[in-house]
């Protein structure tokens, strides 16, 4: 139950093998579609690093023909183009986790090494959770919704208020993301702990960190659940009906993760049923959720479009994470941010 991203437009670290198997120049295709933001990509690279030759094909034929002298590719691979990849050694994902399905069986068991891109917006999104805290902990949702209705309705009950230096924060997933995030709530007066899978040191903010294996016992006692975790093999479903019940009826959870995470029919009937104080969620098991779904109408319920990675600089970050692996890669040295295929992340 690591997060996904790193701090701000950091590089991540590098895989501690050589992931290239050789360097000298070679050929990279950049994968369709061809998305704007990315279009002056490929001249940049070769301007860069002389020697790397980029491929552009605009549809799924020519890509096909350029992958069978590919050694690297940058976007997304599907299934009826892999068997074309023979040569291909390197694989930069466009994302810091890519859609559900990207990390089908054939591409895992393919020895082509995937890096993706985390490590270019933990700031946005450190930035975008503590907003959704905040506005649960000061009953936000239900004012926009008086806003909406031109309703003056104050609530002067104290309980309508949850004071963060009262307040435990459970982070789920303590990669960059949860770390910048519990860092953020402790300068609050929160009092932080936080689960993951992989993360064994301390972090700033934090009272301790659990393993995974903890988080049923750490549940019931957070104010706050916060998901940062990946969509992986473990992680589908994390937040159930089970997981549900344990937590406080005064509790919030907030999502910005990966939407497979939690099963939103088990969050609805937990708040239905008063289970739960409230919910923030970036990210949901189908997007877009669909309009007639019950979560819009709540007043107890944020909601935000998968938007939590959204602020500047994002393209130049990106392109950085590109750019060094496409050094490395020449170069015959170890990648950055080498993912596991068959943990997705």
């Amino acid at each position: 139950m690591s997060g996904g991203e790193t701090n701000g437009a950091a590089v991540g670290t590098a895989s501690g093998k050589d992931d290239t198997a050789g360097g000298g120049p070679y050929t990279l295709v950049m994968l369709p579609p061809q998305a704007p933001a990315t279009e002056e990509w490929g001249d940049r690279l070769q301007r860069e690093l002389p020697g790397v030759r980029v491929l552009r094909p605009r549809e799924s034929q020519a890509a096909a023909a350029a992958l069978r002298e590919a050694d690297a590719a940058y976007g997304t691979l599907p299934a009826d183009l892999l068997p074309h990849a023979e040569r291909l050694r390197w694989l930069q994902v466009p994302q810091a986790g890519p859609p559900p399905g990207f990390y089908y069986p054939a591409l895992v068991e393919h020895p082509v090494r995937v890096t993706n891109m985390r490590d270019t917006y933990t700031d946005h999104v450190a930035a975008h959770t503590l907003a959704l805290v905040l506005a649960l902990s000061r009953g936000l949702p239900r004012y926009v919704r008086d806003q909406q209705a031109v309703r003056w309705a104050p609530d002067w009950d104290p309980g309508s208020v949850v004071s963060l230096t009262e307040s435990r924060a459970l982070v789920v997933g303590v990669g960059a993301v949860g770390a910048e995030v519990g860092r953020l709530l402790a300068a609050f007066g929160t009092e932080v702990e936080g689960i993951d899978t992989r993360r064994t040191g301390a972090a700033e903010g934090f009272t301790r960190i659990h393993p995974a294996g903890r988080l049923d016992a750490q549940l019931p006692l957070a104010d706050f659940v916060v998901l940062t975790v990946p969509h992986t093999p473990h992680t589908e479903g994390l937040i159930d009906t089970a997981r549900l019940a344990l937590m406080k009826p005064t509790a919030c959870l907030v999502n910005i993760g990966r939407g497979p995470t939690v099963r939103l029919d088990a969050l609805v009937e937990a708040l239905d049923a008063g289970r739960l104080r409230g919910a923030a969620l970036d990210v949901f098991e189908t997007e877009p959720l669909p309009a007639e779904h019950p979560l819009w109408r709540r007043p107890d319920v944020l909601i935000t479009p998968h938007v939590a990675g959204a602020g500047p600089h994002a393209d130049e970050r990106r392109f950085a994470v590109l750019l060094e692996n496409a050094r490395r890669f020449m170069a015959g040295e170890p990648l950055i941010n080498v993912v596991d295929k068959a943990e997705w992340h």
